[in-house]
């Protein structure tokens, strides 16, 4: 088999990608330098499903902001989901939150163990691999999105990477080939490897140091692996909002702490079939694509007068600055109000 050399002979995998990185890797990136614990978690959930060059300027003003854990653990909600706003799934923001304050208050300190930090909220098996192998150069087996990728073509795995079955062949190929020690090059190299030679399209098999052993490569199935996913259809909800202004303010609501946009603050969002609707004025429309669905808001402007909703305030333009609002609201909001006199 010709990936048998690496399965038999760990090292001779690491010292490869470890040669690689240290030549051709990301060795400049803002959480890397002193990546303490901290610093790592914070990057690690921004990273999420999200790109490189994104995050860069969000943990940027992270840390100017919130620069050590008790920074974090002490600031309110509104602070933190601000500083999260644009770079969605806000899940992250409050996950964070929650970790920041049950390491202070209950453990006292950051865990070294793998056990103990998967014990910490929002925190699971690729974070805490992460932090261990980052911020402590300790053993801290990882599997992304960019790992998965890299093993399924390397090793020719079939199935979806997701899928429970390949996911448990992905964490053990992960677990025998990571280094027992030294590891924050190792580690960084394979998310290397992944994002910028072993690509989702266009990959750069000519530069890959895993050529000659990969599977994929060698057999002509680098486009085929790994295994697509199923698509499925994307469906459509309609959202209507309440565009309520007094003066030099407008109304805005506090969103629930679940679902969608959840503890950021939005226009109030009523029912289709609230009779509000019926003597409203429809004040323009856009659409913003979830993971799950699409959304197409309707911004209504009531032409009578409204109670105000449970958990709802006013806020001017500077307070506004100030605040967390979903992205596309705040878009809404910044062209239709902010940038006008």
């Amino acid at each position: 088999m010709l990936t048998s050399e690496y399965l038999t002979c760990p090292e001779l995998f690491a010292d490869t990608v470890v040669d690689w990185q240290q030549t051709a890797g990301r060795n400049t990136l803002p959480w890397q330098q002193d990546p303490s614990p901290y610093r790592v978690m914070v990057s690690e959930l921004m990273l999420q499903q999200t790109q490189v060059t994104t995050v860069i300027p969000y943990f940027q003003r992270w840390m100017q902001k919130l620069p050590d854990i008790h920074a974090l653990a002490a600031a309110d909600t509104d602070t933190v989901m601000a500083l999260w706003q644009g770079l969605g799934y806000y899940a992250r923001a409050r996950n964070l939150h929650k970790a920041a304050k049950y390491i202070v208050h209950e453990l006292g300190e950051f865990p070294f163990e793998l056990n103990d930090l998967l014990t910490i909220p929002g925190i699971g098996r690729y974070t805490a691999g992460a932090i261990r192998s980052f911020a402590y150069d300790a053993y801290g087996p990882i599997v992304d999105g960019n790992v998965r990728r890299l093993f399924c073509r390397l090793f020719g795995i079939e199935g979806v990477p997701t899928s429970s079955a390949v996911d448990k062949k992905l964490w053990a190929l992960a677990d025998l080939l990571t280094p027992k020690q030294n590891n924050r090059r190792f580690a960084q190299a394979l998310l290397d490897l992944g994002a910028t030679v072993c690509k989702p399209k266009q990959a750069d098999c000519l530069s890959c140091p895993l050529k000659t052993q990969c599977l994929a490569f060698n057999t002509g199935r680098v486009a085929e692996l790994p295994t697509a996913k199923p698509k499925k259809t994307t469906p459509t909800k309609a959202g209507h909002f309440l565009w309520i202004e007094q003066g030099d303010k407008l109304l805005l609501q506090k969103r629930p702490d679940s679902g969608i946009w959840a503890d950021l603050w939005s226009l109030p969002q009523v029912d289709e079939n609230e009779q509000i609707l019926q003597q409203a004025e429809l004040q323009g429309q856009f659409q913003h694509v979830f993971s799950h669905y699409k959304l197409e808001a309707s911004i209504w402007h009531p032409l009578s007068g409204v109670a105000e909703p449970a958990g709802s305030s006013w806020y001017n333009k500077q307070q506004l600055m100030e605040i967390g609002l979903p992205a596309p609201i705040r878009s809404w909001i910044e062209k239709n109000w902010l940038n006008k006199n």
